[in-house]
């Protein structure tokens, strides 16, 4: 199975200014989740963002922070737990009208929004904000992809450890590259050389 930009909607985690420093090999996992954000910009993929305790930990990189919609405050460690989900699947709107309105029959159709229930995840901790963030959009039957070179830990077997969870429980895991060509899918998509410029 490919993945689907009309499908797919990106969340970056956690790449917060305090606690980048200490993260393993935490250039890479930004630079590639900078290159994720642009290609999911061109291509029309809505991008969240998720900040652990912004208070203490201080936003976002700003490269990461700009490219996303919305950025959601946390306390948990599972965005989900404090409304990320509402962002990626917003509940259906109840009826408007009252008592004088049209019948059903004659009413237009109200254009559904469609959903998106793809979820291409990358960020920091990867064992724990990123892992228990996954772990309940499976919970929540969302598609999880999670981005292994967008992501990391402290240490390298933290990070090695949430993959190997991640993957037993139903969560692919991906690279940046692998994610923009399968959202492309063709040398001949119109973006195709600004993605190309991205990941030279």
């Amino acid at each position: 199975m490919l993945l689907d930009a009309s499908q797919s909607q990106l969340v970056l985690v956690d790449y917060q200014a305090r606690l980048m420093p200490a993260i393993f090999e935490a250039d890479a996992a930004a630079a590639n989740a900078v290159r994720l954000g642009r290609t999911a910009r061109l291509l029309d993929v809505p991008v969240w963002g998720t900040e652990q305790n912004p208070s203490r930990l201080g936003e976002n990189l700003p490269d990461i922070r700009a490219l996303c919609q919305r950025t959601l405050a946390k306390m948990h460690f599972s965005g989900m737990e404090e409304g990320l989900g509402e962002w990626l699947r917003p509940p259906a709107k109840a009826p408007q009208g009252n008592a004088r309105s049209l019948p059903k029959h004659l009413q237009k159709p109200t254009a559904t929004q469609e959903e998106r229930n793809t979820i291409v995840i990358a960020g920091c901790e990867a064992h724990v904000c990123l892992l228990q963030t996954a772990l309940d959009l499976l919970e929540d039957d969302f598609e999880v992809w999670v981005v292994t070179d967008a992501c990391s830990s402290r240490t390298e077997r933290n990070r090695d450890a949430a993959f190997d969870r991640l993957a037993g429980a139903g969560a692919e895991l991906v690279t940046a590259e692998m994610v923009g060509f399968e959202w492309l899918r063709t040398a001949e998509h119109p973006a195709f050389k600004e993605f190309q410029s991205l990941i030279r």
